[in-house]
């Protein structure tokens, strides 16, 4: 197969740099990561989060570097979404990348621009159980948390992160029960909810590190 060319890479990041189509009122999940790789696990908290949140729309937004980790072993931005489009095998599923555009780096900005142009959207924030632990270190996570309600989706090794997690705790009587999912986006924020489901293993960290060992598929 002909690998992609400069041109192919440019049209597609062109392309991804817009926004998804949405219609006013609808219900869309923001999920926020560097994607490097996607994987089954991405897709499994995408398609849990349609379900139990009844949402219309999950944005898979494919960052151009978390700051918080190594960049050197990110693969180019072109490639990450080529790899999302794959991955995301699902109607509701969209993938952007709109971040690189606006040349921001972190959460906070990201949602304030998605909220100055889908004024009439409610929106949540998506995240694994294991981005939970480590969220009060996200900067300006306070008020990430008073932007847009926000969905935790159990991960391998971290469903006591609802109640351990800093974050957590700092933000425990917000909590919504997760027998009222389907409300959460309706709520004003600060409001969040953990998911407790059938868990995914999979990794990006796992799979590039079984690709560096020479035992991935």
């Amino acid at each position: 197969m002909t690998p992609p060319s400069k041109h192919d890479d440019d049209s597609l990041l062109r392309e991804a740099a817009r926004f998804p189509h949405v219609e006013r009122g609808q219900r869309v999940g923001l999920f926020g990561g560097s994607f490097n790789p996607p994987h089954e696990g991405h897709l499994h908290v995408s398609e849990t989060a349609l379900i139990r949140g009844a949402l219309d729309q999950v944005w898979w937004m494919v960052t151009p570097g978390n700051p918080l980790k190594d960049h050197s072993e990110l693969a180019p931005l072109a490639e990450r979404i080529r790899l999302c489009r794959q991955v995301a095998r699902h109607p509701g599923i969209k993938v952007t990348a709109f971040e690189a555009r606006y040349k921001v780096n972190y959460t906070e900005q990201a949602l304030t621009i998605v909220k100055r142009y889908h004024q009439d959207v409610r929106f949540i924030w998506l995240m694994g159980a294991d981005n939970l632990a480590g969220f009060h270190r996200w900067q300006n996570w306070r008020r990430i948390a008073g932007m847009m309600p926000i969905m935790v989706v159990d991960r391998p090794g971290s469903t006591l992160a609802y109640r351990s997690a800093r974050a957590a705790i700092a933000l425990s009587r917000y909590r919504v029960d997760e027998t009222d999912s389907e409300l959460l986006a309706d709520l004003s924020p600060p409001a969040w909810t953990f998911i407790h489901a059938p868990r995914n293993v999979l990794s990006s960290t796992a799979i590039r590190n079984s690709r560096k060992n020479g035992t991935a598929d």
